[in-house]
């Protein structure tokens, strides 16, 4: 048996950039998005068939999206599938922070 050597790459914080994946901030975003619907889905003690009647989707497809297949969804359609969880979705465009560009981020709000 041969040992074979083995390198870390340190990630720049997008796995998917770090893939060179075209559209990676995009699909990083969504990422984010279905790690939210996974986690309220969770938290109401949905099963998958539940979840997929209350967003109007089969369960073969919300399995996938929760599996991370989640390349057909547009943010739109992710951001109106947790609208249908009951969550408030709240847009937010702020000044530039700096002269490289902006930075897209999705954040939890702790207002009740």
């Amino acid at each position: 048996m041969t040992e074979q050597e083995q390198t870390i790459e340190k990630s720049g914080g997008n796995v998917f950039a770090d893939l060179g994946r075209p559209d990676a901030d995009t699909h990083l975003l969504k990422a984010e998005l279905v790690c939210r619907i996974d986690a309220i889905i969770r938290q109401r003690n949905l099963t998958q068939t539940e979840a997929a009647r209350l967003l109007g989707l089969s369960q073969p497809d919300i399995s996938r999206l929760l599996r991370g297949n989640f390349r057909e969804y547009s943010l739109e359609r992710l951001l109106r599938l947790l609208a249908a969880l009951g969550r408030d979705i709240d847009i937010v465009i702020r000044g530039p922070r700096s002269d490289s560009g902006g930075a897209v981020r999705i954040a939890d709000s702790q207002v009740a």
